[in-house]
């Protein structure tokens, strides 16, 4: 790195177990900017990047792996004739947990739980196995993420319920990427015509299929018609036969060997009483994907090749590596700044960050000083370790950032030589110029930066810094009634997606 004032630090700080003796402090926030996700792209006609994560308290199983990665092939070519012969997925990030064997797979960088588009973990209560897309905008809109369980993966009993697998993932896939809807409904089956016949709430109509009935208010097994209602008495389904032409919907019922299509202008049924028809101001959903960006200059295959097959990346989640990179310059004199911010990194490392991770902790100012090499998290005395080396004041200088990240770099490679996937929380109270001098090598590093602007003269340009590597960014202003820094610390967790280590602050309201 081409640094301003390199070598000025010591080569060394305290290690764990040793005091530090000179004064230190640490780290304040703010204003909470969402880290830049880990999204797909569209390469040519290929989705590229799309991560799928494993839950931590799901227990290891290689046969899981092997069906994710099945599954999602399997997908691709379905997807592939679906569209049109458009779109198909080209390369996927599975990321292990850390509770998983180690066995030699890759290190993940801004892969996270928290930014991926595929989660498979236990079954929220109100699901069960049902796979389902977490989806809250309005038609068109991205969904946040699709949900499968483990049970609905391994075992193949769900398969004549759901249809296969890959199936069932580009029905989930249309509603997560294209914001289109469901073209049932459980809670009106059934509906009436302006002719006054009783249909099925589906798309398309030349579904054929038999009315059964179950409940008591049958006659004969018969469906019987509520005279008031004028639809079938409850317990009455239609039940579509398995053998038949009809080539949609993937919206309504993928699982048919037949259905290959989405819906579209020439077969939507518009007075079905389905979210699609509600939310899409009734639009067929394959007007509503086609309409999508990724089809605006995305033309039809015209040779009759396949796509290749998806490739697989396999990543583990291994323990953090966090060094605190501090500004101990000037600019943190006045304001009460240096025990504000020593509040806050107090809270973070006493209560925060999370069990076995390793943290060092460096200042800066003209040069740098090594305060801790990093220490792993392994129980309360070495947290209470970590924050006696934070510093108690700010002495002078101007301010030097890369010289402070330099030397985070240093504590980092430490660990295992290497930097890729670690994190540096960076605190800045300071202007510097200077800091284009290092720009291109940290966003190469393969290293996460989180930053911090204390006051209205932090430099601006670390802002850049934290977007271009992947980092949060924040803000905390001098105001002394503020909980900008805390609540900038307590963001800054691993998204590992186990919530059984996360730390929860919780405020006690009280009333006379």
């Amino acid at each position: 790195m081409g640094l301003r004032g390199a070598g000025a630090g010591p080569a060394s700080g305290m290690s764990c177990g040793d005091r530090a003796a000179g004064a230190g402090w640490l780290l304040a926030l703010l204003t909470l900017a969402a880290a830049r996700a880990a999204a797909v792209l569209l390469q040519g006609s290929g989705y590229a990047g799309l991560l799928v994560a494993i839950n931590p308290q799901v227990p290891e199983d290689a046969k899981l792996l092997a069906n994710i990665k099945e599954m999602i092939t399997e997908a691709s070519f379905y997807l592939f004739n679906a569209t049109q012969r458009r779109v198909y997925f080209q390369n996927i990030k599975i990321l292990i947990p850390a509770t998983w064997k180690a066995n030699n797979y890759m290190k993940p960088k801004h892969e996270s739980y928290e930014k991926a588009e595929i989660i498979v973990a236990a079954p929220y209560w109100k699901h069960g196995d049902d796979p389902y897309t977490l989806q809250y905008g309005e038609c068109g809109n991205m969904g946040k993420y699709i949900h499968f369980t483990p049970n609905f993966l391994v075992n193949d009993y769900l398969i004549d319920v759901y249809g296969s697998r890959g199936r069932v993932f580009v029905h989930e896939w249309a509603h997560l990427r294209w914001g289109v809807f469901d073209e049932y409904n459980n809670e009106k089956p059934f509906y009436i015509t302006g002719q006054n016949q009783v249909k099925v709430t589906r798309c398309a109509s030349d579904l054929t299929g038999i009315y059964v009935c179950e409940k008591k208010s049958c006659t004969e097994g018969n469906c019987v018609i509520n005279q008031l209602s004028g639809l079938f008495k409850e317990g009455c389904a239609f039940i579509p036969e398995r053998t038949q032409t009809a080539k949609s919907s993937i919206m309504y019922m993928q699982s048919l060997s037949s259905v290959v299509e989405f819906c579209n202008e020439s077969n939507h049924n518009r007075d079905a009483p389905n979210l699609q028809n509600r939310m899409c101001d009734y639009r067929s959903t394959w007007d509503v994907i086609i309409s999508s960006m990724d089809f605006n200059n995305t033309l039809p295959r015209t040779d009759t090749s396949l796509p290749p097959p998806p490739t697989f990346s396999l990543l583990q989640k291994r323990d953090r590596v966090i060094c605190l990179v501090l500004d101990v310059s000037h600019s943190m004199n006045g304001e009460d700044r240096i025990n504000r911010l020593r509040q806050a990194a107090e809270l973070y490392l006493l209560q925060v960050v999370e069990d076995n991770s390793y943290v060092g902790i460096v200042t800066f100012n003209n040069e740098g000083e090594i305060r801790s090499q990093l220490c792993q998290i392994v129980n309360k005395d070495i947290r209470k370790q970590l924050a006696s080396y934070l510093p108690t004041a700010a002495p002078s200088g101007g301010t030097n950032i890369c010289v402070g990240l330099q030397l985070g770099f240093q504590v980092i490679k430490k660990q295992d030589g290497n930097i890729y996937g670690s994190e540096i929380i960076l605190l800045t109270a300071g202007e510097d110029s200077g800091i284009i001098e290092c720009f291109s090598n940290i966003i190469t590093s393969g290293s996460i930066i989180h930053t911090i602007a204390l006051g209205p003269s932090a430099a601006k340009e670390v802002e850049q810094l934290a977007h271009e590597t992947g980092g949060l960014t924040f803000f905390a202003s001098d105001r002394l009634d503020s909980n900008d820094l805390i609540d900038g610390f307590s963001a800054i967790s691993s998204g590992s997606g186990d919530t059984f280590s996360h730390s929860i602050q919780v405020c006690l309201v009280t009333s006379i």
